[in-house]
Formats: structure tokens, sequence, C-alpha cells
């Protein structure tokens, strides 16, 4: 049932239109579900994922900024998305190089705002 659930999830990310790789991850950096457009170390990008932001809304907090709910990192041909997906999960998407990353941001902030309700 949850599997199912996560699956559907992923769907959804996927079918955002510059999204290249996705996945569903728990808060304490275990992969629930993904899609890979290359390899790599799952559990590496679960943890990291997770680690990214949980310092963001770390740093956040010291400066008394109100609530982070999303890290982007931009790299020169790259950009990567984290998004808090409720209290048990986050959400990571690699963009393609086309991607308009502020309406990926939007959309992708709908899903996960859903993930964290269903959750």
């Amino acid at each position: 049932m949850l599997k199912d659930k996560i699956s559907g999830f992923i769907e959804k990310i996927r079918s955002v239109d510059g999204i290249s790789a996705c996945a569903v991850i728990s808060r304490d950096g275990i992969v629930a579900g993904r899609y890979f457009d290359r390899p790599l170390n799952e559990p590496w990008f679960g943890a990291l994922s997770a680690t990214i932001l949980a310092s963001a809304e770390s740093v956040a907090n010291l400066i008394r900024m109100p609530v982070t709910d999303s890290v982007t990192i931009r790299g020169s041909d790259a950009v990567i998305m984290v998004m808090g997906a409720g209290d048990k999960f986050l959400v990571a998407a690699v963009l393609q190089k086309s991607a308009d990353p502020a309406r990926v941001h939007d959309q992708l902030a709908t899903i996960s705002r859903t993930i964290g309700e269903a959750m």
C-alpha cells in the first residue's frame, strides 16, 4: 500500500516538465521511492539530500528566517532541488538543463504538500 502510494508520487514528480530524476526520501535519508536517469549511489543521495535540507532549516532557524521549504543547488549544467514534503519526507529532483527552475519549484511544491498531507 505505502509502496504503491510512493510510486504514484514518483510518477507525479516525473510528469513535471523539466525533471530528469527524482526521489522521495525519508527525513532521515532513506530513499523510499525513486527514478534516476543515471547510475548513482542511492543511499548517499538520500542521506546527503536529507542533510542538505536539515542544514538549511537549521541555518534559517539561526537567523530567524521563516520556514525554509526548499534548497536549490545550481551547478554550471545542472540544478538539484530538495524540498520538504511534510514531517516525514522530502523530495529531491534533478532538473534538465532546459528546465525553468521557478516553474518546476512551484509544481514540485504542490506535489510536496500533497505528499506531506498523505503521509
